[in-house]
């Protein structure tokens, strides 16, 4: 009897401390809070907005802080909605997270980092624990054994975020992450993040995309098409190396795609720029003269669709 007491005083224990951990990561002040609060403003937006003909705009961190949906809706003349959240969620949980979000007419444009699409998976390190926080757990339907790991590790706040939030709360008396700045009415960011002063090089890109992603995204077109919607996709903008690997495999990437879907993309540049000035703290992120441009160049190749009802 003795033993058993033991035994459940050490597991109430275990599980008080999961349970802190939990509240700290995905609710209150942890990275994965803010990304799952992002989500979730995004998601109500897109409940809130509703008309015959809307566009959505689907993707990591590199359609989030790189899109400006509220440009692209002036410019459109349609309710247009940045819905992109970030890249090591992965694409097999990206994609059916935004899913109840899409409404018949509505065009979805996916533009996925290539780190997305060259997953062998659709698996990042955040898919099994913003599924949790989300309230979806197994969403994308994640291996038992990796959702078991991500469930565990989210009851156990690094080190290195709680220094974080700690020197948060002293400095500015509130927690803060990478997402918690506000969001526009279009769901697009508020503040764009600045380069750190650190080496910049041009980003190269090893592979094509990988069949993986190839399949995931020709069944998601199935699934947008059964919503009475229109996929469409886009290749990110890239502070890239023009080698001829980086070029070919964007190239292939490219072909690929177009097979399931329209590919918006500079045929010229393959949206590989070598200006590094209009990027922000990534090779995807863009600051806000490289937005607006990158905005009117998709609004251009949009238009030239003809699937735009106005």
């Amino acid at each position: 009897m003795k033993k058993f007491l033991q035994l459940n005083s050490w597991l109430a224990i275990a599980a008080l401390a999961w349970g802190v951990g939990y509240l700290y990561n995905a609710r209150y002040g942890g990275e994965l809070s803010w990304l799952r609060i992002m989500y979730e403003q995004k998601m109500a937006i897109a409940s809130e907005v509703q008309a015959p003909q809307r566009v959505l705009i689907v993707g990591g961190s590199g359609a989030h802080y790189t899109v400006d949906a509220g440009l692209m809706q002036q410019q459109l003349g349609i309710p247009t909605l940045n819905m992109a959240t970030d890249g090591p969620v992965g694409l097999n949980v990206i994609l059916p997270s935004v899913s109840s979000a899409i409404k018949k007419g509505d065009i979805v444009v996916l533009i996925p980092e290539y780190l997305i699409l060259l997953q062998k998976d659709g698996f990042g390190d955040r898919s099994g624990q913003f599924g949790v926080a989300i309230g979806q757990p197994g969403l994308g339907g994640i291996p038992a054994k990796q959702l078991a790991q991500d469930i565990m590790l989210l009851g156990v706040p690094t080190l290195k975020a709680v220094t974080k939030s700690s020197v948060d709360l002293v400095e500015k008396g509130r927690f803060t992450g990478y997402y918690s700045d506000p969001i526009t009415a279009n769901g697009d960011p508020t503040v764009l993040k600045k380069r750190l002063k650190t080496a910049w090089w041009e980003l190269k890109i090893k592979d094509p995309v990988s069949p993986h992603a190839l399949r995931r995204i020709r069944q998601f077109k199935q699934e947008v098409e059964g919503k009475g919607a229109t996929l469409v996709l886009g290749l990110s903008w890239i502070y890239g190396s023009t080698d001829s690997q980086t070029l070919g495999n964007i190239s292939k990437t490219a072909e690929k795609l177009g097979e399931i879907a329209p590919v918006l993309y500079d045929k010229q540049t393959l949206n590989v720029k070598t200006d590094s000035s209009i990027f922000a703290d990534t090779h995807y992120h863009l600051n806000s003269s490289g937005r607006r441009t990158r905005t009117t160049e998709l609004v251009e190749q949009l238009k030239a669709l003809n699937i735009i009802r106005n």
